[in-house]
């Protein structure tokens, strides 16, 4: 399978690190090999992969501004073997960025590694590697784009207009960086009309939607416990999970045509 790399974006609090461990779980349980990489300098990609909080917290964080491949001083295999930890749904996960302590400036040198570590990550590493990004839109606009190598961004989208904003702002950017594709992701949508909204509205801005998730409490509980969603190949999410991994595969199958959509109901 070719290597494909994904970046999940979108607004602050629609739900990026809950749709990138559904995506990355779910590839996972299809038999991919998983590299997943949390770019927040408030990591919680970890809780939401299988780990504990005391296990989440004590992950190493990737060296700043390291040259991965030709002409740096390592390669994606030796940064993943030796940062990299496997969750307890067989993802291997990094962690790019930790804020620690106050003043200690910006994390921009940290994304510069994940920058160069997409630049060099080969099919013998991984079939899919997924970035869960920090909320907004800063990632797409330092030198040279944190994303700059993605095969597609995938952008969440909640049924907000500020969300849908963020989310037409970030396919603009994404274009001008030269990603090939942009996608939608919808995300807690607690009725038909929430799931309607966010397919028109997203539409208007030019994005197609890949799927729309609907709200659910289990998930806000399993937060509240601090634990990993219990529930992500439940019936209610099933289909939808089902819908990213298709998307993923399309695009190994195909870097020149745009990934097939399906557009079911929600």
């Amino acid at each position: 399978m070719p290597l494909v790399k994904v970046g999940v974006v979108g607004k602050g609090g629609v739900g990026k690190t809950t749709v990138s461990a559904l995506l990355a779980r779910r590839c996972a349980a299809a038999g991919r090999r998983v590299v997943a990489i949390d770019t927040d300098s408030n990591p919680n990609l970890g809780v939401s992969l299988g780990f504990s909080q005391g296990a989440a917290e004590s992950l190493p964080v990737l060296p700043r501004s390291v040259i991965v491949g030709p002409g740096g001083s390592t390669t994606a295999a030796g940064l993943i073997a030796e940062y990299g930890r496997t969750t307890p749904d067989g993802v291997t996960l990094l962690s790019a960025i930790r804020v620690t302590e106050a003043g200690a400036g910006c994390t921009c040198s940290g994304h510069a590694t994940v920058r160069s570590l997409l630049g060099d990550v080969l099919a013998e590493t991984a079939d899919v590697t997924i970035v869960d990004m920090e909320a907004g839109l800063e990632h797409l606009s330092r030198a040279g784009g944190t994303l700059a190598y993605a095969d597609a961004l995938l952008v969440v989208a909640e049924p907000s207009r500020k969300s849908v904003i963020t989310a037409a702002r970030t396919a603009a950017l994404a274009a001008e960086l030269g990603i090939p594709r942009v996608l939608a992701v919808g995300n807690k949508a607690r009725d038909d009309g929430d799931a309607a909204y966010l397919r028109r509205e997203l539409a208007a801005s030019g994005i197609p939607v890949v799927t729309v998730l609907p709200y659910q409490q289990s998930v806000a509980e399993a937060d509240r416990a601090g634990t990993a969603h219990p529930g992500t190949f439940d019936a209610a999410v099933a289909e939808h999970a089902d819908e990213l991994l298709a998307v993923i595969d399309s695009l190994a199958a195909s870097s020149a045509q745009p990934p097939a959509v399906t557009q079911s109901a929600s």
